[in-house]
């Protein structure tokens, strides 16, 4: 398949699907061939900004469409049937995050991709970010001995186009797979509170703990409450502190210095430690993602971000989910192998 530009549809012209369309059409790598949304206007746009061939009914684009892969951006209540005609079809899928509305649905997804040996990706585009990228790098040389904390902040207005899950399936799933991944392991405990502010039927706001079994605590802080978008992750350790905005893509080191506090207007003591701005070479996720989504289509490697990373993303948000209902803890022992 090497050479030649990969023929790619996509299912699904929201604001995520539109990006889709931006990066697949513009990308070195492949040609957008067809488009599908049920939403006429949308289509129409697409296709003449394009020239992809446009369908009404995304199974059928699926089903007669001349393409060697699909994106799929649709609501995520409709990921399951159409990652499954896909994948029955021997095409490769990247699924945008969340993988699947619920847990089942998203093993449902892995199993039919692993029986027929086709690639499913996970849109999970946030571990595309340079300076996530960048973080990882420096916690894989030793910049933390110990990392005693993770603390994710997912924040900005209320989307009126999500409908059909809460904030919790729609975002904590990007944090979720962002605090195992930076903890290298899966947590094995779960506790969370919700509230429904604005939402007719769904949880807006999170506040989730996870325990991993390296005694590492991750916090999420995720609503659709806050009038101002933030994307933010704090990683605390032995040695000090990273704190990253994936919007900005900004990554600082805040290094521990408790031996020379200071004093705020004569009386508070407080520690600020010496701050490094780490270098970050900047570039667009989105585009990355695509980037690994080719390769893994063209080498037959597993993608960067597979099925079982995004199924279970979206067991963290479940367990979340359970517990804030039932008010206790949720153990997820025994469920998860190494991130």
């Amino acid at each position: 398949m090497s050479g030649a530009s990969l023929r790619v549809g996509l299912v699904g012209l929201g604001m995520m699907g539109r990006n889709h369309l931006r990066v697949v059409s513009t990308h070195p790598e492949t040609v957008l061939v067809a488009v599908a949304d049920l939403d006429p206007a949308a289509l129409d746009a697409a296709t003449a900004q394009t020239g992809a061939t446009g369908y009404a009914d995304p199974l059928a684009m699926i089903r007669e469409a001349d393409v060697e892969a699909i994106v799929i951006a649709a609501p995520t209540t409709a990921h399951v049937p159409l990652a499954l005609a896909a994948i029955e079809r021997g095409l490769p899928v990247l699924v945008e995050k969340p993988l699947a509305a619920t847990h089942a649905e998203a093993l449902e997804i892995v199993a039919a991709g692993r029986a027929n040996g086709v690639a499913v990706q996970v849109g999970h585009v946030e571990r595309y970010n340079p300076a996530v990228l960048k973080l990882g790098e420096l916690l894989r040389a030793g910049w933390l001995t110990n990392v005693y904390a993770i603390v994710s902040r997912r924040a900005g207005p209320f989307p009126a186009r999500i409908r059909d899950v809460g904030v919790t399936v729609d975002l904590a799933t990007h944090d979720a797979d962002m605090l195992s991944w930076i903890a290298r392991e899966r947590p094995v405990r779960a506790y969370a509170e919700l509230a429904q502010r604005k939402h007719a039927t769904h949880e807006d706001l999170l506040f989730g703990l996870l325990h991993f079994p390296s005694g590492a605590t991750g916090m999420l802080d995720v609503n659709w409450l806050t009038p101002a978008k933030r994307r933010q992750l704090t990683v605390i350790g032995e040695e000090g502190m990273f704190e990253l905005d994936y919007l900005t893509q900004r990554l600082t080191f805040t290094k521990s210095d408790l031996a020379h506090p200071q004093l705020i207007a004569g009386y508070a003591p407080t520690f600020s430690g010496d701050v490094l701005d780490i270098e970050v070479e900047t570039h667009e996720p989105l585009k990355a993602q695509l980037d690994a989504f080719v390769r893994a289509v063209r080498t037959g490697e597993r993608p960067y971000v597979d099925g079982e990373d995004g199924a279970w993303a979206v067991r963290i948000a479940t367990a979340l989910l359970e517990a804030a209902s039932t008010v206790r803890p949720v153990d997820l022992v025994g469920e998860g192998s190494p991130a």
